[in-house]
């Protein structure tokens, strides 16, 4: 049962107070991260809460579906930064802390007093992480971000261009999710320097050089050198091809990669002739003639099931996979055997289903020791914790 009163946890960040200045999703998601790892994350939010709280789908005001998803083990307290008290009230919070996590716009947080500067005058071991649309000393900086703006600015709609003749959004809010994974290395980064030499740090995370340098992983290519030795992009990827499969009773992604897994399929798919075809010899080969490879793939799978092509595939070690409803993930065999959806009971909300960490330790894995909080449900348990009488929590929440 997960703990909904102690702010004490265990984990790899057990002892470690994060101090949570962030909305939406980007910020909420890195920091939970990092709740989930252990950490005390005090979640400071205006009086109203995150606009994120009054999204539907909900049960009840300000506890959302996504603000279910994204604010577990985490505690919430309720300040009004822009007056004096709700400042000092912060300030003091951040004397406790070991780090700061913000994507406020650093206009705003320039208004309030609440830069790096500011905080690390009262703390300075502080590692203060700010997360941002565009870095702050390109001429975007002070431009608003979200999600679609940052796959348009990245490169990432202009992708799909390649194939379709139009750009185009991932259903996914993937820049906000990268970005996410950037700010929790990078403050474990900040919390490692911290412990090893007590010092402090400034850190910040944009969400257009962090999605651009993600999309070029692959796709610099022959553009890593100067001048050009090849072409831009991975083109493996370029063609129309490149698709799941439709099989005699569904869809499925059939992937032989290696030259053996080629020289195997192309026997089990009764093509022996293009065994010892030089366009599909190698590597280099497949990839310079990956239309024509690729093309030969749906005749052939639209002749067996699903199921057969997976049997076939398995005893062979061809990588395969059938395509899964997003929706019926928790149906999946393996993602169910390995706890990937949990139903839990929220103490105001009910019946919920949460999805754990992926990642393992042998010692203990990340999971829910604490439910999403209610709106400014700990602001007083965390003020007397640091000292605050009766009459001071009044002030600050009444």
């Amino acid at each position: 049962m997960a703990n909904t009163g102690s702010s004490s946890s265990s984990g790899p960040l057990g002892g470690v107070r994060i101090i949570d200045l962030t909305t939406v999703v980007m910020g909420p998601l890195a920091t939970r991260a990092l709740a989930d790892l252990g950490a005390d994350v005090i979640q400071i939010e205006r009086p109203g809460g995150d606009f994120m709280r009054d999204f539907e789908p909900k049960r009840s005001a300000n506890m959302s579906a996504f603000s279910m998803n994204v604010n577990r083990n985490k505690r919430s307290v309720v300040l009004d930064l822009t007056s004096d008290a709700g400042r000092d009230a912060l300030l003091d919070l951040t004397a406790t802390a070991n780090a700061v996590v913000t994507n406020l716009r650093p206009r705003a947080l320039e208004k309030m007093r609440l830069t790096d500067d500011d905080l690390r005058a009262r703390q300075p071991s502080l590692v203060y992480c700010s997360a941002t649309g565009f870095g702050s000393n390109g001429p975007y900086a002070d431009k608003a971000a979200y999600d679609d703006v940052i796959q348009a600015a990245s490169g990432l709609a202009s992708m799909f261009a390649w194939l379709d003749d139009e750009p185009a959004y991932l259903p996914s809010i993937i820049a906000d999710k990268i970005a996410s994974l950037h700010i929790t290395y990078a403050v474990l980064a900040g919390l490692h320097q911290q412990a090893s030499t007590g010092q402090g740090d400034f850190i910040e995370v944009p969400m257009a050089e962090s999605l651009a340098s993600f999309n070029l992983v692959e796709h610099l290519n022959g553009h890593t050198f100067e001048p050009p030795i090849g072409d831009f992009s991975y083109q493996r990827l370029l063609t129309k091809h490149r698709k799941p499969r439709r099989s005699a009773d569904g869809w499925i992604c059939i992937l032989p990669y290696s030259d053996q897994n080629w020289r195997d399929f192309f026997r089990i798919a009764g093509l022996e002739t293009y065994i010892d075809d030089d366009r599909f010899a190698s590597v280099n080969a497949r990839i310079d003639n990956v239309d024509e490879l690729y093309g030969l793939l749906q005749d052939v799978i639209s002749t067996k099931t699903t199921a057969e092509w997976m049997t076939i595939c398995d005893h062979h070690s061809i990588p395969a996979a059938p395509v899964v409803d997003l929706v019926d993930i928790a149906k999946d065999p393996h993602f169910a055997e390995v706890d990937l959806i949990a139903e839990h009971d929220h103490p105001t909300e009910g019946r919920y289903r949460v999805v754990r960490d992926p990642i393992m330790f042998r010692s203990g894995s990340p999971g829910l020791h604490r439910h999403a909080a209610r709106l400014g449900q700990h602001t007083a348990e965390v003020l007397a914790e640091i000292g605050y009488d009766q009459a001071a929590i009044d002030s600050l929440t009444t």
